[in-house]
Order: C-alpha cells, then sequence, then structure tokens
C-alpha cells in the first residue's frame, strides 16, 4: 500500500474533498494546504502528490530538490505547463489511477532558467508560429492560436543581437528574432512536430534559434506552420538548433522571454539541465523509453554573423531578402566570366543555329531539341539581367555584346544555310514561329525565373536553365534567319517578334527573381527594371493583337469542325488567315457536289462566323 502526502491548493479545495481525498482513500497518510514553509518528515515508503498550479509548483520543486522527495502531479487546472513538460494527463481520474497503479517512481531531469524550474518551454524574443498551440488544450483553441500567432509574424519582428554560448562550444556573436527552448521533445506540441531523439531524462536541452532574413522568409514559414501536419517534422530553412546541457545567452539591452507563459526581462540568462535531479511519478503521456542519444548538436551554420549580423540588427526585418557581398561574391565572378563571347561560346552559337536550321528545313522536332540543348545564348542573358539590375554598365555592355555577336553570327549561318538549300516551301515547324502571342511571352518569363534561379543556386544543374532558356531562342532565330534568306518579310519580322520577345521577357523576369533573391536593393534595381517594363509593354502590344488572332482562330474552328449542313459534315477545319479569314475545309458529303451547293456550304459558314471567308474546299465522298 503507498503512503501518500498530499500538497493541495487551498482554492480548490472543493474538488480535492469531493474527487481527489476519496480515491486516495487508505493510501492519504497526510493532506496539507500548500505554502512555501511547509515542514514534512517523509518515511522510506511516503512520496508528495501536489494539486497546485504552475506558480506553486514552481516554489514546490525547490524545496523537493532540496529533501530529495519523490513525487506525483495532479492536473490542477492553472497547472498547463507543468502538465505538457511531465506528460500529465489533463483528467483527473485518469491521473489518480495512473499514480495509485504505479510501481515506482523515474529520476527525471530538471531544466532551469536562472536557477527557476522551467516545466515547458522558454521563449526569447518572438516566438513565432514555431509554438503553435504550445499551451491550448482543445483542438479550437489551438486553431486560433496559430491564427493569431501567424498574423504576429509581422508585427513588429525585429533582429535583437545576442551572444551565445553552449556547452564547452566558443561564444557566438549573432542575431536572431527569437529563441525558443525546451527541456525534451515527447510531451511538447512544438517540439514533438520538430524534435526527434529527445527524452526527458538524456541530460539535454535544446534551443531553436530563429533567424529568417526576410519577411517573405517569414510568410513562407508561418504559412507552413499554420498546416502543418501532425506528423509532419523538420526545421524551418532559418532555424538554428543547439542540443546541450548548459546555455547561457548575453545582451547588451535587456533580454525580453517568457518563462512558462509569464513575461520577464534579464540581460543574461543562464540555462541549465540538472541529470536526474527529482524523483517523480511519470505522467500518464511522458515516454521514458527510447535509446538517449547524449551527444551535443551545434547546427547554427544558418545564423548571421558579421556584415550580414549587423545588417539585420540595424533596422526592421526586410521584405526581401538582401544577400551580403560574401554570399554573391562567385555568383557575380561568375556571371562577369559568361558575359564575355569567347570562342566557345561562338562556335556553339553558329553550330547551334546550323542544326536548327536544318532541323526546321527536316520539320524535324527532335533535331530542332538538339539545338535548343546545344545552345550557349543563357549565359549572356543572364549575366544581362544581372547588370540591368544592379546598373552596371560593363557587365550590360560585354553580356549586350555577346548576345548581338552570337545572334548576328546565327542569322549568317541561317541565311547562308537558306541559300544553299534548294527548298523554298514552309512548313509546320516554321509556321509554328511566326506567329507570336502572349503565351509565347509566358514560356519566356518562366525560361528567364529558370535561368536565374538555377545560377543563383549552386545545388541546381545549370543545365536545367540552358535548355529551359534555350527552348524560347534558337528555333526563332534560324526562322528568322529562314525569312531574311527568302526575302519572305512576313516570317522574318514573325519571328524577329517572337525572338526579341522571348529575349526580353527573360531578361526582365530573370532581374526579378535576382531581385526577390536579394541580389539588389530596390532602389538600384529601379531604374533598370522600369526600362525592361517599358520594353516588354511595348513588344506585348503586338502580342496581345496575335493572342486574340489565336482566340479568335480557335473559336472559328469549334464553331465549323463537325458542324452538320443537311448531308455534309465539316471536317478537318484550318485557319490559314483571320485578317481577312480565309479557310481550309474538308466537306464529308454522300454524293458528289456542285458549285450551287458549295456556295450554300460558303454562305452558311459566313453566318456561323460572322463575316465573309475565302473557303478552301476538299470534298470527301462517303460510300455506304
Amino acid at each position: 500500500m503507498k503512503s501518500i502526502i498530499l500538497l493541495y491548493d487551498e482554492k480548490e479545495w472543493s474538488t480535492v474533498e469531493k474527487n481527489i481525498i476519496p480515491t486516495l482513500a487508505e493510501h492519504l497518510k497526510l493532506k496539507l494546504a500548500f505554502n512555501t514553509d511547509v515542514r514534512i518528515e517523509l518515511g522510506e515508503k511516503d512520496f508528495v502528490v501536489t494539486y497546485l498550479s504552475d506558480e506553486q509548483l514552481k516554489e514546490f520543486f525547490p524545496i523537493a530538490l532540496k529533501k530529495a522527495w519523490r513525487v506525483g502531479l495532479l492536473p490542477h487546472p492553472k497547472l498547463v505547463h507543468g502538465r505538457q513538460g511531465f506528460g500529465v494527463a489533463s483528467d483527473l481520474q485518469t491521473s489518480l489511477d495512473n499514480m495509485l497503479s504505479a510501481e515506482t517512481t523515474e529520476e527525471v531531469d530538471i531544466l532551469t532558467v536562472n536557477g527557476r524550474p522551467v516545466f515547458n518551454t522558454v521563449v526569447i524574443g518572438e516566438s513565432l508560429s514555431v509554438m503553435t498551440g504550445t499551451v491550448a488544450h482543445t483542438a479550437w483553441q489551438r486553431f486560433w492560436k496559430k491564427v493569431r500567432y501567424f498574423f504576429s509574424l509581422f508585427k513588429r519582428a525585429r533582429f535583437h543581437r545576442y551572444v551565445i554560448k553552449a556547452g564547452n562550444k566558443e561564444k557566438l556573436d549573432t542575431a536572431a528574432i527569437g529563441m525558443v527552448i525546451v527541456q525534451h521533445g515527447k510531451s511538447n506540441i512544438l517540439s514533438r512536430r520538430i524534435l526527434e531523439d529527445s527524452y526527458i531524462n538524456d541530460g539535454k536541452m535544446h534551443i531553436i534559434i530563429l533567424a529568417p532574413k526576410s519577411v517573405t522568409g517569414l510568410v513562407w514559414f508561418g504559412l507552413n506552420s499554420f498546416f502543418r501536419g501532425k506528423g509532419k517534422r523538420g526545421f524551418p530553412p532559418f532555424a538554428a538548433h543547439i542540443k546541450t546541457g548548459t546555455f547561457v545567452v548575453e545582451s547588451n539591452e535587456p533580454i525580453s522571454y517568457s518563462h512558462d507563459g509569464v513575461l520577464m526581462s534579464a540581460r543574461e540568462l543562464e540555462l541549465v539541465v540538472a541529470p536526474k535531479a527529482i524523483h517523480i511519478v511519470p505522467g500518464k503521456h511522458l515516454e521514458m523509453g527510447g535509446q538517449h542519444n547524449e551527444e551535443e548538436i551545434f547546427k547554427v551554420k544558418v545564423l548571421p554573423r558579421g556584415e550580414a549580423r549587423d545588417e539585420l540588427v540595424r533596422g526592421v526585418l526586410p521584405f526581401i531578402h538582401h544577400a551580403s557581398t560574401e554570399e554573391f561574391k562567385d555568383l557575380f565572378s561568375s556571371l562577369r566570366e559568361n558575359s564575355r563571347a569567347s570562342s566557345s561560346y561562338l562556335v556553339l552559337m553558329v553550330l547551334s543555329t546550323f542544326i536548327a536550321t536544318l532541323g526546321l528545313f527536316g520539320n524535324s522536332s527532335p533535331v530542332i531539341i538538339g539545338a535548343m540543348i546545344l545552345a550557349p545564348l543563357m549565359a549572356p542573358i543572364i549575366s544581362l539581367a544581372m547588370g540591368v539590375l544592379r546598373q552596371d554598365q560593363t557587365l550590360i555592355f560585354d553580356s549586350a555584346k555577346a548576345i548581338g555577336l552570337g545572334m548576328f553570327l546565327g542569322y549568317l549561318c541561317a541565311v547562308a544555310l537558306t541559300w544553299l538549300t534548294p527548298l523554298n516551301i514552309s512548313n509546320d515547324e516554321i509556321l509554328a514561329r511566326v506567329r507570336p502571342n502572349l503565351l509565347d511571352l509566358g514560356i519566356a518569363v518562366a525560361s528567364g525565373v529558370a535561368g536565374a534561379y538555377a545560377n543563383a543556386k549552386e545545388e541546381v544543374a545549370k543545365t536545367l536553365a540552358g535548355v529551359a532558356i534555350a527552348v524560347a531562342l534558337v528555333p526563332p532565330l534560324a526562322v528568322s534567319g529562314i525569312g531574311l534568306g527568302w526575302l519572305d518579310w512576313t516570317i522574318f519580322t514573325g519571328a524577329l517578334l517572337l525572338l526579341l520577345t522571348n529575349l526580353a521577357g527573360m531578361v526582365l523576369a530573370a532581374a526579378l527573381t535576382f531581385l526577390l533573391l536579394g541580389f539588389s536593393p530596390f532602389r538600384l534595381a529601379r531604374k533598370g527594371l522600369l526600362y525592361s517594363l517599358v520594353i516588354v509593354a511595348l513588344i506585348s502590344m503586338p502580342l496581345f493583337l496575335g493572342f486574340m488572332d489565336m482566340v479568335r482562330e480557335k473559336d472559328v474552328i469549334s464553331k465549323l469542325n463537325g458542324h452538320r449542313i443537311d448531308e455534309m459534315v465539316l471536317r478537318d477545319v484550318f485557319v490559314r488567315q483571320v485578317k481577312p479569314m480565309r479557310l481550309a475545309v474538308k466537306i464529308i458529303s454522300n454524293h458528289t457536289l456542285n458549285e450551287s451547293q458549295i456556295r450554300e456550304v460558303k454562305k452558311e459558314i459566313e453566318d456561323i462566323v460572322g463575316e465573309e471567308v475565302e473557303l478552301e474546299v476538299t470534298v470527301g465522298l462517303k460510300v455506304l
């Protein structure tokens, strides 16, 4: 039989008298209202069961630690953090049953901050949505906490400078908008979603340091946290993770922090895990098992230092991350090299145009795709985008020179092949590139984004960007050269417009991508972006007209294809020209058609289309 001393909150005497004392029954040796002067002499089989709030438990724990008491916890209405930290069931009867059925107590660690016990979390600075639901009782409460935390992301989110020291590591002078510190990851909603291999008796605490470099990064993290599922783990990309037994935080300014939900302030925080400091009856939800990994973790690569730290501390969190000189030094070196018209670049330009031109004459898509892959235009275009963004005159001039020289050689190659080839009839591959519209501009924009992103991120294969951009440039260049060789100004101007569309769209999209990735402040990029936007807007006017023609063409085809006129059916409708409307139609009939019948078909087509049409008719006889 257990021998229990009950310490209770005298304000909750009615609950104690009605629910707790009858359940403990003969196991109850003594009951006392809690105060800080409590004096109890415990025997070998005695242990103390508490029905106290978080604040009362913080007063009780130093006494229990000093006297090495064995302790059990019951879920007081205001025991929120203590209940979560020690896995205590929220239902009083369940906790009482767990207390009476427990065979023994367990030695567990105690986390302290500046000497005071921590039951659940210590939050320094902005907790953000990473703490979502840590003190909510129900799913509905957790949902509204998520909403509140998400909108608080943008409320006075600022970096503060901290000097941190973990275990025996050297001090680190860094900056962050907040830190979240928990003792273990098994009974806390925050840590359960993020941390693995973490228990209450492994002698370690976990520190999560949040250092987003922009509001956009914070928004992404907020949305991710808001919709995070129960089984989803993982740290945000701007979070550092430290696992250690001792952790010190210093600052020149008072550090605002939350200690288990209570707001406090200090210039220095010292957090210490006291191993196996107290004997406790494990709560129903407290996991004690697992193989403890006592190795320390010090993953702090994402934390800002030096110039990056000083820039973040200086003002409010920027909307877009501005990369430091150290971060884009290698990229700028690469882009300057790519802006030069090297001999290999010119050779590849001629070869890719040569292959594309032959593929166009042969109406062969695989050959044209091969030319796209070989084309080297991606490099100087991305360099030009960065030059426009940062108003770098040298980079703009070198890139434009490389692009112009490459296109000039491409034109010479395409025109020469056109003169040497005894073919002068347009095919599907050629005609597909002489009527550009807004969809082509969309392809160019996507290609520009892909090119800029791949150059900015080392982990992305550069060949992916080369393929994406070459798709939009080499074929129209070759078609434009063919039109010039034939002196067919419709083909030449149509393909040239597509070429200029793709070039302007890619430069603008790549520049905007570099801006969003933080490679230039907006004040510097404004002028170049404005010029690029004006050029794209001017080019978009004929593209809009082309798009409307395409819409009109698809509308005519959908109305006429399969349309039945008496015993005749219209098939294979093809719009050869929109203004004026010129159609090619196959008429399927059971008998031959005379001229008057064909004119009747033409009149009905004009009624459907709403304008006069020039009609090319092919008659197909259906044999029954």
